[in-house]
């Protein structure tokens, strides 16, 4: 029998970005908060001796144990799925801070167009260039709606950039197709280096607008606007998979958790595995949660007023499913189906370009999870889409993360990868005299790509796993093929001695392929639109039928941009603590 615990104002599931925000917005407001993490409590203090490159980057320190509990996988509905047994295409993450630990910093705002993308495809190129299969729907809600929030969790993190449109006034240094912005960036960008100059001036002189990208990575000290000081990015080059000793890269256990706590109305649970929202269909509510204390096997009941799902994609739409709240997505019936499930999407890292330098060497062994360069010439719709076979695109970029020795060993063409004495000397040759560019594409929503409960695969509690059915379509291909190009473009232009090309999406015979890491950017599942005929939730993260249940984060996506998702999770995460600050004043669904 659980235990039924006295009730609090507001329960987060998970203390991750949204979790944290979340938290971080009511208890200031004065209510009680509980966070319930799954994972272990995590402090920079953690971080010291994370400069381990075999521990975190290839053993996956800070991830989920796989064999506690997984996903299942298929490319089509007609195949078997089976479980994930190691960790591959994507990192799931567990301890406080979730994702926001381990991530590059990378951090963007999505387009306006992306809000209200199937209107604007429409209008500009009709309703024939969506494809019949495609689900592609507007958001619910508008870039000017959402940008405040943005704003706030820019000032959060301290986000280093150049504005490139200041209310409408095009910048010269920054991204000239970006919404426009009410401020600049907290700080100025972080360092340009030699690598990044030579990209930029290649993409300058073929007529683009390059920038430097912004960053999570601090290019200065700073203190947000909750009096929270950190230091400046010391550019050593242990960002993503892990945490920063620095305090330097923003992450919610040295920006916002910190602020939740001196509140007084907060408290962290660890340890806490929730496995059920306590749900009346009757009165289309949430009581409270049921969670698992992992250490000693005990049972509770944490019932609230609000609950804010706010765990990781997959998690969010499986406790929803586990839960029964919401109707499952059907891909044999879509337009009369229900909507949890609905959508997955994921991101597009097709095209690239690796250039090999003879006479040259730079310090690539220092760097940051977010240092680099960007050309957006050719994300969203900043192009016309007239005469060609895809929609939306991705940006092209550079990055100077930092070169750990293990599984950094670029060689040129004709080199025998991964053995022998001819490999090991082009290691060693160019280990500081490559370069590399990436395109980062949009993944857009198609009908027979979804997430569900799996009938035959169940966790350590014996609750089904998710099932995850996704595979690349003809669109992924053509953008990939079409970003990859201009990547080859860039990089010759950039005068190496040899060059390596790719312009193709990563999957063996073209399928996805969940075993080579590829990006833990999953979106969608229980999606954000108008009505609840289309969506999950509404523009505040509102749960259609559970009023005082809001599920912030990127399951809220119709569909992946060809960013970093982090920036608009992170704004949807302070438009979601807004919605819950008017529903605890006077319950209602929110317009």
């Amino acid at each position: 029998m659980a235990q039924r615990l006295d009730p609090v104002d507001v329960v987060t599931v998970g203390a991750g970005w949204t979790g944290s925000i979340v938290a971080k917005e009511l208890a200031e407001d004065g209510k009680q908060v509980v966070s319930l993490e799954r994972g272990e409590e995590r402090s920079p203090q953690d971080y010291l001796t994370m400069h381990n490159e075999l521990r975190y980057a290839l053993r996956y320190e800070l991830m989920q144990d796989l064999s506690k509990g997984t996903i299942t996988f298929r490319n089509t509905p007609d195949e078997q799925a089976l479980p994930m047994r190691r960790l591959g295409s994507f990192l799931l993450g567990k301890g406080v801070g979730g994702a926001g630990v381990h991530w590059n910093g990378q951090t963007w705002r999505f387009l306006p167009y992306d809000f209200q993308i199937r209107s604007k495809t429409i209008e500009r190129y009709g309703r024939d260039k969506i494809p019949e299969n495609m689900l592609l729907q507007d958001w619910g809600i508008t870039y000017e709606e959402l940008r405040p929030y943005y704003l706030e969790f820019e000032k959060l993190c301290g986000i280093s950039g150049n504005a490139g449109n200041l209310e409408g006034e095009i910048q010269d240094q920054g991204n000239p197709f970006e919404g426009p912005r009410a401020e600049d960036y907290p700080t100025p960008p972080m360092k340009t280096t030699p690598p990044l100059e030579r990209f930029m001036d290649a993409a300058a002189d073929l007529g683009y607008h390059p920038f430097m990208s912004p960053s999570a990575n601090l290019s200065e000290a700073y203190t947000n606007p909750d009096g929270v000081s950190r230091g400046a990015c010391q550019y050593c080059g242990f960002c993503e998979r892990f945490g920063c000793e620095w305090g330097a890269k923003a992450d919610p256990t040295v920006t916002a958790l910190p602020v939740a706590k001196e509140t007084g109305n907060f408290e962290l649970r660890t340890q806490a595995e929730v496995r059920r929202l306590i749900y009346d269909p009757k009165r289309g509510r949430v009581t409270g949660v049921k969670y698992v204390d992992t250490v000693t096997g005990e049972e509770y009941i944490q019932p609230a007023e609000t609950v804010a799902l706010t765990a990781y994609v997959l998690h969010n739409v499986r406790l929803l499913l586990l839960s029964d709240i919401g109707e499952p997505y059907d891909p044999e019936n879509p337009e009369d189906s229900g909507n949890v499930g609905k959508n997955y999407c994921y991101q597009n890292f097709g095209g690239s370009a690796t250039g090999f330098f003879d006479d040259e060497e730079w310090n690539l062994y220092m760097g940051a999870g977010a240092l680099g360069a960007t050309v957006d010439d050719f994300n969203g719709d900043n192009f016309d889409h007239t005469g060609l076979d895809f929609l939306h695109g991705g940006e092209i970029y550079i990055t100077q993360t930092g070169r750990r020795p293990i599984v950094n060993n670029p060689v040129p063409p004709g080199v025998e990868r991964n053995w022998g004495s001819e490999f090991k000397q082009a290691s060693v040759d160019y280990f500081n005299s490559s370069l590399s560019i990436s395109a980062q594409g949009a993944v857009l929503p198609y009908v027979d790509n979804y997430l569900d409960l799996d009938p035959t695969y169940t966790d350590e509690y014996g609750d089904p796993l998710l099932r995850m059915t996704f595979n690349w379509k003809e669109q992924d291909r053509r953008l990939a093929e079409y970003t990859g190009e201009k990547c080859r473009e860039i990089m010759e232009a950039m005068d190496p001695d040899e060059m390596s090309y790719s312009s193709t999406v990563i999957g063996e015979g073209g399928d996805y392929d969940i075993r080579p890491y590829q990006s833990t950017h999953n979106t969608g599942g229980a999606i954000m639109g108008p009505n609840p005929d289309v969506s999950v939730v509404n523009s505040y993260l509102q749960c259609w039928d559970a009023e005082n249940l809001f599920i912030p984060g990127a399951s809220a996506f119709p569909h992946n941009s060809g960013y970093n998702p982090t920036g608009t999770v992170g704004a949807l995460a302070f438009r979601a603590a807004d919605g819950i600050k008017q529903y605890l004043k006077r319950p209602r669904m929110l317009d």
